[in-house]
C-alpha cells in the first residue's frame, strides 16, 4: 500500500522565511523536507566498464547478462595475478575496489560509437611532447600532472571512475548541494540558481558551479576553471583522468531512481579539446561510508623520491 501524507512546510531560503508548498511524501519517491528531490548519502560509482567502447562491442550499448559475467570473472582472476619478473607490481586487489560491470559497453553513450571525439591539433602535440618527455628525469614536480601532486582530478575526472576511493557524500540545503569527493578530498559546494560568474582571471581547479531542477533531474552547469586544469593523464586500464582548462562547460544531471541508485549523467563541451561534445553515463550506487580521509599529500612520498632519483641518476650515483 502507498502511504500518503500531506505536510506544510516553513523553509529558511537566501530570502528569508517562507511557507513551502504543500507536499506529498510516498515511497514512490524520497525528498528533503523542502521538497526537492533527495539525493544525500554516500555513492560510489565504481566499475570496471571502460570510459571507451572496445572495439570487440563495435556497434553494441549492451552487454549480454553471460558477457557482463564473464567479464567480471575475467578481472577478478587479472587482480590476483602476480606481478611480472622483474617488476614491483602495483596495488593488488585488496587495495583496488574496481566494483563490477555494468551492462553499458562504455561509460561514453554520445558519440553513439562510444568514444571520445578526436582531439583538438593543440592537444594532439602537447600529449606527443608529454609522452617524449615521459621517459625523462623529471626537473621539478611542476613536470608531473595534479593527480601525482595530490592537488586534485578535475573535472569531469573526480566524477569518474578507475581503481579505489571512488566515493562520494552529497549533502543538500535548500540553496546549495555538496559533494564531498573522497579521493583527494576534493568538495564541491554548488549554488542553486543564479549565473556562472567567475571570469577566467579567478579560474578555480573545480570551476564555478550552479544548479537548478528540471522536474526531479538535478542539472548542473560548472564553467570558470583554471587554465592550470588542462592535464590528461592515464589512472588505469581505458580509463583518464580527464581534466580540461579554462574553455570547458560541464553539464551533469542527477536523478534519483530508487533508494539505492543515482543516475548520474555528464556532457563535456570543449571545443579547445575535443572537437565535439561527448556525454557520459555511470550510475552511483549507495553505500553505507562513511568516508575515509585521503591522506594524499602526507603520504605522497612518490613525488619526493622520484625527484630524489631523477638528481641521485644525474650525479650518476
Amino acid at each position: 500500500m502507498k502511504h500518503v501524507i500531506s505536510i506544510t512546510l516553513f523553509v529558511l531560503s537566501a530570502s528569508g522565511w517562507g511557507v513551502a508548498q504543500s507536499l506529498e511524501s510516498s515511497t514512490d519517491i524520497q525528498r528533503t523536507l523542502w521538497g526537492d528531490p533527495d539525493l544525500q548519502g554516500i555513492w560510489t560509482n565504481t566499475t570496471t566498464t571502460p570510459l571507451q567502447r572496445p572495439d570487440q562491442y563495435a556497434g553494441r550499448a549492451e552487454l549480454t547478462a553471460e558477457e557482463k559475467a564473464e567479464l567480471d570473472g575475467q578481472a577478478t582472476r587479472n587482480q590476483d595475478r602476480p606481478p611480472p619478473s622483474g617488476s614491483t607490481g602495483a596495488y593488488n586487489s585488496f587495495w583496488v575496489d574496481r566494483g563490477t560491470r555494468t551492462t553499458q559497453t562504455s561509460l561514453v553513450t554520445d558519440p553513439p560509437d562510444g568514444k571520445l571525439p578526436a582531439l583538438t591539433e593543440r592537444v594532439r602535440a602537447r600529449d606527443a611532447a608529454v609522452a617524449a618527455s615521459r621517459n625523462a628525469a623529471p626537473d621539478s614536480y611542476e613536470n608531473l600532472n595534479l593527480y601525482d601532486r595530490c592537488i586534485t582530478r578535475g573535472l569531469p575526472g573526480a566524477m569518474i571512475p578507475g581503481f579505489y576511493n571512488h566515493n562520494y557524500q552529497i549533502l543538500q540545503t535548500p540553496d546549495h548541494v555538496v559533494i564531498l569527493v573522497e579521493m583527494i578530498h576534493d568538495a564541491r559546494i554548488i549554488q542553486l540558481g543564479g549565473q556562472l560568474g567567475h571570469s577566467p582571471k579567478v579560474g578555480q581547479w573545480l570551476g564555478d558551479s550552479r544548479a537548478h531542477w528540471d522536474g526531479d533531474t538535478l542539472v548542473v552547469e560548472t564553467g570558470g576553471f583554471s587554465a592550470k586544469a588542462d592535464q590528461r593523464a592515464v589512472s588505469g586500464p581505458l580509463h583518464l583522468v580527464l581534466a580540461a582548462g579554462e574553455h570547458l562547460r560541464l553539464v551533469e544531471r542527477f536523478t534519483r531512481v530508487d533508494a539505492e541508485t543515482i543516475d548520474y549523467q555528464f556532457t563535456v563541451v570543449d571545443p579547445t579539446t575535443y572537437s565535439a561534445p561527448w556525454t557520459a553515463s555511470i550510475p552511483m550506487t549507495r553505500i553505507e561510508g562513511p568516508l575515509f580521509e585521503y591522506a594524499c599529500h602526507e603520504g605522497n612520498y612518490g613525488l619526493e623520491n622520484i625527484l630524489r632519483g631523477a638528481r641521485n641518476e644525474e650525479k650518476g650515483q
